[in-house]
C-alpha cells in the first residue's frame, strides 16, 4: 500500500522522491514479527575517491573561496544515500578517500590504492589521462567528477572512464540555446588568460556556429597587475565596445575579473558565460523534482551550499551504488556490468533519467542556466530536438564526436 506521503512525493518530484521517502519511512517504522527485516549486509563494496589539490587564487570581492572539500563531501553523501538504499537488499558500501598534493605524483597515489575498481576522480585532465592510461587502471571504472575538458569525451577519451561532470561542451551549449531561444544571437565575447578560459571561449565558438548565433567581437583582458574592484568603471570600457551586440559573454572560469564586468560594460547588455548567467551541473537555487531534499541533506552533512562538482560526487557514488541495488549484488564486475548497461538509468533530481552516452562515457543530463539567487531556465531548452532525446543536443552528439574508444550502438 502507498502512504499519502509518498504518493505526494511522487506527484511533486517524481518516482525518485516517492522512492527517497518510502526508504525513509520503511527506516522508521518498528519492524513487527509479520514484517521482514532488512537483510543482513554482507562485504561492503568499496568506492576509491582520489583527488588532486589544486591551488586556486583568491577570489575577488570577498566572495566565499571554493571550498576545500568540494567534491569530496558529495561523495560522502552519496555513500550515506547509497548505504540507506541498500541495506533492504543486503548491500553496503564502503568509501575510501584520498587527497594528492599538488606536487605529488598522483599516479602512485592510485596504484596504491587497495581496491582501484571503482575510482572516482577530482583531477585536472592531464591527471584523469594519466591515470586512465595505467596498466593497474585496465580493470577500473574511472568516474570523472572534476575535469570539464571536452577533449576527453572527444579525441582523449577512454574506455575506462566515464564522465559525471559537464563537459564545456555541454555548458556552452546550453547558454547558446538559451540565446537562440531568446533571440539574443550577437555575442561580444570577453575571455581571459588562463588556458581553460581559452577552452570555455573555443566551446562558446563551437556553439554559436551550431546553433546559429554569431561571435561579433572578441577581446581578451588580463587582470594582472591591477585592482579591478579599483578600476573596473574605465578599465572594461574598451574591452566590451564594439559592434552591436545582444550579450556580453566572459570566459573567465577562475573568477580573476569576470564578476566585476557586470554593470560595468560599454554598453548596457546583460552578463552570460562564467559569470551572469552561467551555465551549471547544480547551484545553491536548484529546488524543482524534489531537489530541495538533496540541498537539505548535503547542507546539514557538509555546513554549505552544494556545488557542481558536490553534485557530481554524490551522482558518482550514487551511481556504483544504484547498479549494485539494480543488479541486487555486490560482485564488482556484476556491478560494474549494470553501471555500463545501454539501458542503464539513474535519477539525478533533474526531472528526468540521466544515462551514460555509449560513444564517450559522458553522464546525459540537463543543464541550469543560474543567476544568483534563481534558475532562470533548465536546457535543453524547448524546440531543441534530437531523433533520440533532447539530452544529446547538450554537447558532442555521435556524429560530431571523435571517440573511438567505446563501441556499440546508440542506448
Amino acid at each position: 500500500m502507498v502512504s499519502s506521503g509518498a504518493r505526494r512525493a511522487r506527484k511533486r518530484g517524481g518516482p525518485q522522491a516517492a522512492l527517497r521517502l518510502a526508504v525513509v519511512l520503511a527506516a522508521l517504522a518498528p519492524v513487527s514479527p509479520g514484517r521482514a527485516a532488512p537483510a543482513p549486509a554482507g562485504p561492503p563494496l568499496t568506492i576509491q575517491y582520489l583527488e588532486r589539490r589544486v591551488e586556486r587564487p583568491v577570489p575577488l570581492n570577498n566572495e566565499d573561496p571554493i571550498p576545500a572539500d568540494e567534491g569530496a563531501k558529495g561523495a560522502e553523501l552519496g555513500l550515506k544515500d547509497s548505504n540507506a538504499t541498500g541495506r533492504f537488499l543486503g548491500l553496503s558500501f564502503g568509501l575510501d578517500a584520498k587527497v594528492v598534493e599538488p606536487d605529488d605524483d598522483i599516479r602512485q597515489a592510485f596504484r596504491d590504492l587497495a581496491d582501484r575498481r571503482f575510482v572516482v576522480l577530482n583531477a585536472p585532465a592531464a591527471d584523469v589521462l594519466a591515470l586512465a592510461d595505467l596498466p593497474e587502471a585496465k580493470g577500473s571504472v574511472l568516474l570523472n567528477i572534476g575535469a570539464p575538458d571536452t577533449r576527453l569525451r572527444d579525441a582523449d577519451c577512454r574506455r575506462n572512464l566515464l564522465h559525471v561532470l559537464p563537459s564545456r561542451a555541454m555548458l556552452a551549449d546550453a547558454l547558446v540555446q538559451f540565446l537562440a531561444f531568446k533571440r539574443w544571437s550577437r555575442i561580444l565575447l570577453v575571455t581571459g588568460p588562463a588556458p581553460a578560459d581559452a577552452l570555455y571561449a573555443e566551446a562558446l565558438r563551437r556553439s554559436a556556429r551550431k546553433f546559429g548565433a554569431r561571435i561579433v567581437a572578441e577581446s581578451r583582458y588580463d587582470p594582472q597587475g591591477g585592482d579591478v574592484r579599483d578600476t573596473a568603471l574605465r578599465e572594461f570600457a574598451l574591452p566590451t565596445r564594439g559592434p552591436e551586440h545582444d550579450v556580453v559573454a566572459v570566459a573567465d572560469e577562475a573568477g580573476a575579473f569576470g564578476a566585476s564586468l557586470n554593470y560595468n560594460t560599454a554598453s548596457p547588455r546583460p552578463l552570460v558565460g562564467t559569470q551572469g548567467l552561467a551555465p551549471a551541473a547544480w547551484g545553491r537555487p536548484v529546488e524543482a523534482w524534489a531537489a530541495v531534499q538533496l540541498q537539505g541533506r548535503f547542507r546539514k552533512l557538509a555546513g554549505r551550499a552544494m556545488r557542481p562538482v558536490d553534485w557530481a560526487g554524490w551522482m558518482a557514488v550514487h551511481a556504483v551504488g544504484e547498479a549494485a541495488v539494480k543488479a541486487r549484488s555486490a560482485d564488482p564486475a556484476t556491478v560494474r556490468a549494470a553501471l555500463t548497461a545501454p539501458g542503464f538509468e539513474i535519477g539525478g533530481f533533474k526531472g528526468r533519467p540521466l544515462s551514460f552516452r555509449v560513444w564517450d562515457g559522458q553522464l546525459r543530463q540537463p543543464v541550469f542556466l543560474l543567476w544568483p539567487g534563481a534558475v532562470t531556465a533548465t536546457a535543453p531548452i524547448e524546440g531543441f530536438l534530437h531523433h533520440r532525446t533532447e539530452l544529446d543536443t547538450l554537447g558532442l552528439d555521435e556524429p560530431e564526436s571523435a571517440c573511438r574508444a567505446f563501441s556499440g550502438t546508440p542506448g
